[in-house]
């Protein structure tokens, strides 16, 4: 019996109990390791036993109907009438994975592993392509094993990603926040993979990344920055090495990775907290240099990432500068850190392809597990390993979440504003809900008045790319034309006429204080983070309490100071001032409309 075939489904809902049905997968005995699971135990002893019984096989999970998962046992020579029920059937699979899906050939429906002759399997894989072909996909096979239970000929089993080819821009694009200390190399990094150059161990492949003279002089990020790595249908790295520009990047893939570069540097933590909040990463990737350790801002980052529920995965960089020993000792120190009672995490080292592949299918599903990488940007150790991962890593939303939020009026978050020579006012964020598309008439607003004013979408792009329509999810710029610069501001949101938005001065939100000096009480002021928002707000009162101390909960009322704000009911909010932090939710807003607050 094959270890990895246990741990194939991308289908499971991947509890850490689920994982440990691999009896002798790296990752399995790990998790069983550190969780203590003695259900698990059960499982490997009752499995190693049927595996000496000869008699029953392993299995995965039942497949399910919904998700981008299929099993298949066997596709030799179907019927025209099958061949097309198979093509259906590929096309549901697709659209519930957004242009994704995964196939276990040699697989039950109820998760029996029974696998192939290696005739059948190629025949298999041979109708698999066919499939793909008619729906417009390529395929990839993942892993291929052979699953063994004492019989004379060999069987296998195969995992094939299925991917379509990129068609109209509307490629899979997923966003990833790159947290860490300063001088962990972060971007030095991020370099690497979208330059697909190694370092000279100098910082040659950050400076392209850098938007500022004074970063590129002290090799220090102090802005906000975004990096794009691609895959196409095939699965293979599209990057800047061979494609001359992001244009080019954008219609051979089929797959997007974005990475948003923030800022290591404690006195930049407001411009990372608002990279956070405001452009809503799928995941965070946080960079621990392998010579130094936890150090610095990497257990703020953290925190910051885990209160704000962004998954999260650890690059443990520079492995070339330290001895093995000091590598080994920075990965036991993070684990350690990630299995505190605060953290709740399990920790899993990946050091195989078989493991990144797992890791990847895994991650996205459940909250508790983190994988960590060793890499080297200048040796380049294990890059093949992260790059890998990145392929594989699956969207967190699914396409029904994806059509309800794509139904809904348009709402979009402007985060940054440009002035582009013969092209006019630019603004840059996400598209929160509904469809946006050229020549379409928005509203644009909170003004410091309360208003919201008429503008018309010029053009959009996507990656630096012209695009015609923005979906719910995406990001893009948007081109104003002529519209005033000195009206708009970060913070602000582009919404449909019909939405009639309100606004507000004051709201409610239930917050944990997660450190405060002394006592916070009425009065205090501090900086409130909401989405894209960010503003000085005023302690107006505590709900039931006089005062807060560290660690305590309450419904707190803030008033913001400058001017009015546009938020929603359940939104996450995160305040700071100093050392003092907390985190919470919108419960209440006391809510105006524009013309209200005229009078």
């Amino acid at each position: 019996m094959d270890p990895w075939a246990t741990r194939l489904s991308g289908n499971c809902k991947a509890s850490p109990q689920a994982l440990l049905c691999c009896p002798g997968s790296s990752i399995g005995m790990m998790l069983s390791k550190k969780l203590g699971v003695k259900n698990g135990k059960k499982i490997k002893n009752r499995a190693n036993r049927n595996t000496k019984a000869n008699k029953i096989s392993p299995y995965l999970p039942p497949e399910a109907e919904e998700g981008n998962v299929e099993y298949k046992l066997k596709l030799v020579n179907p019927t025209q009438y099958r061949f097309e029920h198979l093509v259906t059937q590929m096309k549901w699979r697709l659209q519930e994975g957004r242009g994704e899906a995964v196939y276990q050939i040699g697989v039950e429906d109820n998760g029996m592993l029974v696998g192939l002759s290696d005739d059948d399997l190629k025949a298999s894989l041979k109708t698999l392509r066919r499939m793909a072909e008619k729906v417009g996909a390529d395929i990839t096979v993942l892993r291929e094993r052979e699953v063994d239970y004492g019989y004379d000929v060999s069987k296998k089993i195969a995992e094939v990603l299925v991917r379509r080819v990129p068609d109209n821009q509307q490629f899979l694009d997923l966003r990833v926040a790159v947290l860490g200390n300063v001088d962990a190399g972060k971007s030095t990094l991020l370099g690497v993979l979208t330059q697909g150059e190694l370092d000279n161990g100098r910082g040659r492949a950050r400076l392209n990344l850098f938007r500022h003279l004074h970063e590129i002089q002290t090799g220090r990020t102090s802005s906000i920055s975004f990096e794009i790595l691609g895959f196409n249908s095939k699965g293979e790295v599209v990057n800047y090495s061979g494609s001359r520009t992001a244009e080019e990047i954008c219609e051979s893939s089929s797959k997007m990775i974005t990475f948003i570069d923030l800022a290591g540097h404690h006195k930049y933590l407001k411009t990372t907290i608002f990279g956070l909040t405001s452009y809503c990463p799928d995941f965070a990737m946080v960079v621990v240099g392998a010579n130094t350790g936890i150090a610095g801002t990497t257990r703020e980052h953290l925190g910051l990432a885990m209160a704000l529920k962004v998954p999260i995965f650890i690059v443990v960089s520079k492995v070339d500068l330290c001895a093995r020993s000091t590598v080994e000792r920075t990965v036991r120190q993070l684990e350690r850190f990630l299995k505190l009672p605060g953290c709740n995490k399990v920790p899993v080292v990946v050091s195989s392809t078989d493991d990144a592949v797992t890791a990847a299918q895994k991650f996205a599903q459940s909250p508790s597990i983190t994988p960590i990488f060793t890499v080297s940007s200048v040796s380049g150790h294990s890059l093949d390993l992260l790059k890998v991962f990145f392929n594989i890593l699956p969207p967190l939303s699914n396409s029904k979440e994806q059509e309800e939020l794509m139904q809904q009026l348009t709402e979009f978050q402007v985060d940054e504003i440009y002035t582009v020579p013969e092209v006019g006012t630019v603004v840059g964020g996400t598209l929160y809900s509904g469809i946006c598309r050229e020549g379409e008439r928005l509203v644009v607003g909170p003004t410091d008045q309360g208003d919201f004013l008429d503008l018309t979408v010029c053009s959009i792009q996507r990656n630096r790319s012209a695009c015609r329509v923005l979906r719910a999810g995406q990001a893009a710029t948007l081109a104003l034309g002529s519209f005033d610069r000195s009206l708009l501001r970060k913070g602000m949101v582009m919404v449909s006429p019909e939405m009639e938005p309100t606004i507000c001065w004051l709201f409610e939100a239930e917050i944990v204080l997660l450190f405060h000096a002394k006592t916070f009480r009425k009065g205090f002021q501090v900086t409130v983070h909401v989405g894209n928002v960010r503003q000085t707000a005023v302690v107006e009162a505590l709900k039931g309490k006089e005062e807060l101390r560290t660690g305590e909960k309450a419904v707190v009322r803030f008033r913001f100071i400058k001017h009015p704000e546009y938020l929603k009911v359940g939104a996450k909010l995160l305040f700071r001032e100093g050392v003092t932090k907390g985190i919470g939710h919108v419960t209440y807003l006391q809510s105006v409309s524009p013309s209200q607050l005229r009078l």
